[in-house]
């Protein structure tokens, strides 16, 4: 069976999978080559006829995973220039008015797609939403700040695929006055981040933040470093003419010793002190002064997005991912998880505090302090932004449930809770495995659903005297105190 609906551009011919109507690869921007390669993205050229999208269209250049990650991330990479797309779930196109959840994809800015198999959002529309997946700019091409090309590229192709769901969703069935926006990791960041940015404050409604807050942004004065230095070993002017010119393959190799240097075993020497700090991303958004003003969570506390309902949280060990698959948490000692407390800024007594709570051992500490600083902490302070702000309603929430993957080591780790909240465990590709409980989908899935509708996503509203978290975890779903209060209150008083 097939569906059709006509957008601003021109007719659409998805595909009716049980008793869901499919469009997949519809185009939302131009494909960004040749002169448009870093430039701002344009608008759709319409079409005649009835446009097939059955099929996922194709997905933005990104390199392999680092470090072991590409077996517990397997990625979707289909060749094309028109990536610019979008996909696009609903219970028909003769619905009307139903919630509308827009997903931006996670991989910190370099990796990932809209089309990736853990993305199917079939179970949203099967509950009365319509779900939408897009891809956007990766890695250099969206966030190198290259002089006369315009920065955070990648934020603007987000911003042009919610003001196309601002224009077309109607068409599909959905309202576009109630749109929340979800993402996870640099997705989510990518959420918090559009909270902050004025031009994007009347495209959605609701905001969804999954491992990732207000806190993971570039230094105009970092990334004109980092697109100097791309330029160079690459041997063509720092210009978006010469940048421009390279070939795909050799620009993601480049991009990928950079990511190296900073994040992985280079540990950033050489780069300064913020790109030096834990959880620092080369290619990023960068606070430029004028699509985004200010760093977000500052944003936040100044009441941007005061009027946006926002639902955030993490998982209890983020960092496992980065540190199991690539066999690394055995090696880890006491000097390591102590030295890394300093450069953080904790006090004297801080990894004696986390190996206390971790049982003892430093690999488990070092984890649990490297969860906090780059994703925990952050979303407290987004909380206790919004919460200074005096503006907007705040849940949060913490999911513990424990992957069996790796003999159990990965443990609640980094995009565990994906198809929970997708209400995809069908697929055992992920890092959940095939034995996943149901249960604890049914309650997550159904808290973003009632989150997305009303705004109440089935538990008090976090504020700054009780920190009232849902818990995720292996019982279900249950309200708890405050989690993790012996560690947290480590960071009072630090300086973001």
């Amino acid at each position: 069976m097939q569906a059709e609906a006509t957008t601003a551009h021109g007719r659409v011919r998805g595909a009716v999978e049980d008793g869901i109507a499919v469009f997949r690869g519809i185009p939302y921007a131009a494909p960004p080559q040749g002169a448009d390669r870093f430039g701002a993205p344009r608008p759709v050229e319409p079409w005649t006829g009835v446009r097939e999208a059955v099929e996922y269209g194709p997905t933005a250049p990104h390199p392999p995973y680092l470090g072991g990650l590409a077996d517990a991330l397997p990625e979707r990479r289909i060749p094309g220039a028109d990536y610019l797309n979008l996909n696009v779930w609903t219970p028909g196109t003769g619905e009307r008015g139903l919630p509308v959840l827009v997903y931006i994809h996670g991989g910190a800015f370099t990796n990932g797609s809209g089309a990736e198999p853990a993305y199917d959002a079939a179970a949203f529309a099967r509950d009365g939403v319509v779900a939408v997946t897009f891809n956007y700019r990766l890695g250099a091409e969206g966030f190198a700040r290259v002089e006369g090309a315009p920065d955070n590229r990648g934020l603007l192709d987000q911003i042009a695929a919610l003001e196309w769901v601002r224009d077309n969703i109607a068409a599909f069935g959905g309202d576009p006055a109630r749109v929340t926006v979800f993402g996870e990791s640099a997705g989510a960041m990518s959420v918090v981040t559009l909270m902050a940015i004025p031009r994007a404050r009347a495209l959605f409604h609701r905001a969804i933040a999954q491992s990732g807050a207000g806190h993971t942004v570039q230094h105009p004065e970092d990334a004109d470093r980092i697109a100097a230095a791309l330029a160079e070993r690459l041997g063509v002017p720092a210009t978006p003419d010469g940048l421009a010119g390279v070939p795909v393959k050799a620009l993601l190799e480049e991009q990928v010793r950079i990511d190296i240097e900073i994040r992985g075993r280079g540990g950033g020497r050489g780069w300064g002190p913020r790109l030096r700090r834990t959880g620092a991303l080369p290619f990023a958004p960068v606070v430029d002064g004028e699509l985004l003003p200010q760093r977000p969570v500052e944003a936040l506390r100044a009441g941007e997005g005061a009027g946006i309902d926002l639902l955030i949280g993490t998982t209890s060990e983020e960092y496992r991912l980065f540190l199991v698959p690539p066999g690394i948490l055995p090696a880890i000692g006491a000097d390591r998880l102590a030295a890394e407390a300093r450069v953080l800024g904790l006090p004297e007594e801080a990894a004696a505090v986390y190996a206390e709570e971790a049982g003892g051992a430093p690999g488990d500490a070092y984890c649990a302090l490297c969860t906090d600083a780059v994703f925990r902490i952050p979303a407290y302070r987004a909380l206790e932004a919004r919460a200074a702000a005096g503006g907007g309603r705040s849940h949060a929430y913490e999911f513990t449930w424990r992957s069996p993957r790796f003999d159990g080591a990965l443990g609640a780790c980094h995009a565990l809770e994906i198809p929970f909240v997708f209400d995809n465990l069908a697929d055992g590709r992920t890092l959940a495995g095939p034995e996943a409980p149901q249960a604890l989908a049914d309650a997550m899935h159904r808290a973003w659903i009632d989150f997305a509708t009303t705004g109440d996503p089935g538990w008090p509203e976090w504020d700054p005297a009780e920190r009232v978290f849902m818990r995720f975890d292996h019982y279900g779903a249950g309200t708890v105190r405050d989690p993790g209060a012996r560690t947290r209150l480590l960071w009072e008083g630090l300086a973001d």
